[in-house]
């Protein structure tokens, strides 16, 4: 999770974009959470961050591996020279049984492994593969190529950023060996060399069963993120409605955290509302708006609103940072 999320900007101007919050959760915790139910368990939960993130991170990401009952581990990628290459700070937890996920991802999947294979991959498919690291298949469900973001795709097959090594000891070899050499492609260290070393060599890869997989990457594939993850949040029962409601319509999913003010608005559906916000005389739905944010007057849609915003007027399709005011 070293990345600058620049796609973001400007909510991670102010937080960084794992943590930012989407049904609730930071996304690095809701893709932790989605980890281990899919492993059943985690000694370890390894982060690797920029040195600036700050103390304030660090204890989040400690407080989100003591929930999850696993060691934390912290270590800083310096310089943005590739997955591969951020991976490798991680370095003393690359042994053994390894799941390494990139924290821009939430999913819904299955965990069958294939016995035969020596690491699973999990995939979907794209209308717009070129974006992403892309497999080919074999008829026995094998994977036979990996390329990184191809300018001419030769499968639909998109990475969505989570493998599971049987022994992560030979991934971290191979990765090694990239920096040792200075093997780059599109000027970086890239984990999908290393994986398409692997097979060369021998190793099985097989490609894992992605149910929905919802990428934040930029605000309106975030927003769309915020919608499944409440979806799936309601049907397993596990959404939050706090807060005072006074003469207003929820319409679910909502997730509406402490502190909240609600009057004379209608809210929902697919809504987050961060600690303390206050919507008043308004229309919000389908929109993220983070923490003592104040909403007055307005018909929102399709939003993301950071935190201690004060938004006051008429219908509109936002995107804007913390501390920000807004008369329309």
């Amino acid at each position: 999770m070293a990345g600058w999320g620049s796609r973001l900007r400007p909510h991670s101007l102010t937080v960084p974009k794992p943590m930012m919050p989407v049904a609730g959760d930071p996304i690095v915790a809701g893709l932790c959470k989605s980890l281990i139910q899919l492993a059943g368990r985690a000694d370890c939960l390894h982060f690797v961050i920029r040195e600036d993130f700050g103390n304030e991170v660090e204890e989040k990401l400690q407080d989100i591996a003591r929930d999850l009952d696993a060691e934390c581990r912290i270590d800083y990628q310096t310089e943005p020279l590739g997955t591969a290459h951020a991976i490798l700070c991680a370095s003393s937890s690359l042994e053994g049984e390894v799941i390494i996920g990139f924290a821009d991802t939430l999913f819904e999947a299955t965990f069958d492994l294939d016995p035969t294979a020596d690491a699973t991959i999990w995939v979907k498919q794209v209308e717009d593969p070129r974006a992403f690291g892309v497999v080919n298949l074999n008829n026995s469900n094998q994977i036979t190529s990996f390329e990184e973001k191809p300018e001419e795709p030769t499968s639909d097959l998109a990475i969505i950023g989570v493998y599971h090594f049987k022994d992560a000891a030979a991934i971290h070899r191979e990765m090694q060996y990239l920096i040792d050499h200075n093997i780059r492609s599109k000027g970086e260290y890239q984990l999908t060399d290393a994986l398409e070393q692997l097979r060369q060599k021998g190793t099985i890869f097989v490609p894992g069963v992605v149910n929905q997989w919802m990428d934040c990457g930029n605000k309106a594939i975030t927003v769309r993120s915020n919608a499944q993850m409440l979806d799936i949040k309601a049907a397993q029962g596990s959404l939050v409605m706090q807060g005072s409601v006074k003469n207003s319509v929820l319409i679910e999913p909502v997730y509406i955290e402490e502190g909240c003010v609600i009057e004379n608005s209608v809210v929902g559906p697919h809504v987050t509302l961060g600690p303390n916000t206050v919507i008043k005389n308004s229309l919000v739905s389908n929109s993220l708006v983070q923490h003592d944010t104040e909403i007055v007057n307005a018909s929102i849609d399709d939003s993301m609103i950071g935190s201690k915003c004060s938004v006051h007027g008429k219908a509109a399709d936002l995107s804007i940072g913390d501390y920000t005011n807004i008369q329309l």
